[in-house]
């Protein structure tokens, strides 16, 4: 016969963090639009009382710190103080993240303002050749910024793989620990660096004062490499060993299990730290004006003469603004604001590449 067990039921602290009492999920909405109409009404009759003007960014930062306050002390006497605190520090993160985002959406807005007048189909079919005033595009710097990220991909992706293919599936001791150190101090090196870098390289083959779109193509590389050898990397290391272990007890080659067990499973996040580091070099202007130069004319060549960047373009003709001002600084600003979308498409087509090629699980 068993013997019965006796149970203790506790009664829970109304005040506790365990408690039943919620605020209700207006309740935060309603907190924050009255700290905000309080602010705004406080800084409105300051502004009034001493004749000076409305500082809205003041009256919002009051009103979010008095939301703070208030419904860390609400939640506090409502929900027990594990859950005031969360709520606290809620608010600082939300404050935090709204705040990183200013500049942003600033950014974005500004640059679309001023560079949608341009936003033509002229901007888009003509180059700058034999145009002094208002007119013009920006079809060459186009050309030259696809040819030389072109370029510059087709030289870092492949370098930057098989380092990073050594350093997982080969390194080991000194000279895998010396190739880390050195991949570690690339990805730190400020940009004209490798502008200088290129351009003495070129220099000394080629003479002084070299200009052609190959140089730039190089300079670029520079910047890319540590970016597709570290993004690589992680992504090889995140390829489980069991995998290796499977293929060679099936008695695959090392060679041939990195082709087609590895790589396959680990392209999604390759393919995405390529097109990021793409997008991180695409709007590089230094090592370009140093390496690459410019000019008003196309220039579909990259092995001769000089050959104009978008980067370049939006600073000649912020710098070199002639008569009237307003056409260069139009054309700063489009090309500015088309840079902008080419990163922007370029980060979505990363995330669009890395959901198609990862991996698929299941039956």
């Amino acid at each position: 016969m068993s013997t019965p067990v006796a149970l203790t039921v506790r009664p829970v602290n109304a005040g506790s963090a365990l408690a039943g009492n919620r605020l209700s999920r207006a309740t935060p909405w309603i907190v924050l639009a009255a700290s905000l109409v309080g602010a705004f009404a406080l800084f409105g009759l300051l502004a009034a009382a001493t004749g000076g003007a409305f500082s809205l960014v003041g009256a919002i930062i009051v009103g979010a710190l008095a939301y703070v306050a208030v419904i860390t002390i609400l939640s506090g006497f409502v929900e027990g103080r594990r859950q005031a605190v969360d709520r606290c520090i809620t608010a600082f993160v939300t404050g935090a993240f709204l705040l990183a985002m200013v500049p942003l959406v600033s950014v974005a807005i500004t640059v679309v303002n001023n560079g949608i007048a341009r936003f033509d189909a002229e901007f888009f079919s003509s180059s700058m050749r034999n145009v002094t005033g208002e007119g013009g595009g920006a079809l060459h710097a186009m050309i030259g910024t696809l040819l030389i990220t072109l370029a510059a991909t087709i030289i870092s992706v492949p370098l930057g793989l098989m380092t990073s293919i050594y350093l997982v599936e080969y390194g080991q001791g000194r000279l895998a620990k010396i190739i880390t150190f050195l991949v570690d101090v690339m990805t730190g090196i400020p940009s004209i660096v490798a502008g200088l870098f290129a351009f003495a390289l070129f220099a000394v083959f080629l003479g002084p004062g070299i200009r052609m779109g190959i140089v730039g193509a190089v300079a670029l590389s520079v910047l890319m490499i540590p970016v597709v050898v570290r993004s690589s990397e992680e992504m090889l290391r995140l390829v489980p060993n069991e995998l290796r272990e499977a293929s060679y007890a099936l008695g695959v080659p090392k060679w041939r299990t990195i082709l087609k067990i590895v790589l396959p499973t680990s392209i999604a996040g390759i393919t995405t730290g390529v097109m990021l580091s793409i997008a991180r070099v695409i709007g590089e202007t230094a090592p370009l004006l140093i390496t690459a130069g410019f000019t008003a004319s196309m220039n579909y060549n990259l092995f001769s003469d000089r050959m104009q960047s978008l980067p370049v373009y939006v600073y000649t003709q912020f710098a070199n603004q002639g008569n009237p001002a307003f056409a260069f600084m139009e054309r700063a600003w489009a090309a500015a604001l088309l840079l902008i979308l080419i990163v922007m498409a370029l980060n979505l087509f990363a995330r669009l590449i890395a959901k198609w090629f990862s991996p698929k699980f299941g039956r």
